[in-house]
């Protein structure tokens, strides 16, 4: 357990659901687990929906996103200020879903014909009014949106849920995966498209 710091009393009962992610991260290296349990029931519904989505199978997500708060758990001294609680989080579930699918080879990479010579080129977007996540209350939509998520490469897969249906920015996202924003964004704009391609039939019925 990392000692308190000056001024801070690690016995006294502190009010943990008024913080921020980041004061939570904080608190919680100090030594209160209160704020552990805060960043659990924050975290746990919005990390489950984003490696569902990824990894498209229930038994396999539940181990991931147990696996990320043990992570977060064990290795609470490794976060800095410098970055967003959430970037860091995400990240670590990020990287422990992609270990998981190259370990058990569950996944086959599908190729895309339609790849553009440079990958790295930055261009306007499609028109945002189409986006994966619309109307994913639908128990039917949503299963059809999964069965194209997973028909993607996983690389747009990944950016496309992290923009679309988790709303982090461009920045956010640069920040998680380490690649250019040019990178970024023709990922996100190509996998779009294949999931407009995917979907058009579903979105003609609506």
């Amino acid at each position: 357990m990392t000692p308190s710091k000056e001024g801070k009393n690690t016995n006294k009962q502190v009010n943990v659901t008024g913080m921020s992610d980041e004061e939570l991260i904080f608190t919680f290296q100090e030594g209160d687990v209160s704020a552990y349990n805060e960043i659990v029931a924050r975290y746990k519904d919005r990390l489950t929906n984003y490696i569902y989505r990824y990894v498209g199978n229930y038994d396999e997500c539940d181990d991931i996103v147990q696996d990320t708060f043990v992570k977060v758990y064990t290795s609470k001294h490794l976060y800095k200020e410098i970055a967003k609680f959430s970037t860091w989080i995400y990240t670590i579930a990020i990287n422990l879903a992609k270990t998981k699918i190259v370990k058990q080879k569950k996944y086959k990479t599908f190729s895309i014909s339609d790849v553009y010579e440079d990958e790295n080129k930055d261009f306007d977007l499609p028109d945002d009014s189409f986006t994966p996540d619309v109307e994913a209350n639908s128990k039917y939509l949503s299963m059809h949106i999964q069965k194209a998520l997973d028909q993607i490469n996983e690389n747009y897969r990944e950016l496309v849920i992290l923009r679309d249906i988790e709303d982090f920015s461009y920045e956010e996202i640069v920040d998680m995966t380490g690649l250019p924003m040019g990178t970024v964004k023709s990922r996100i704009n190509r996998g779009r498209e294949k999931l407009q391609e995917l979907l058009k039939d579903i979105y003609k019925e609506e």
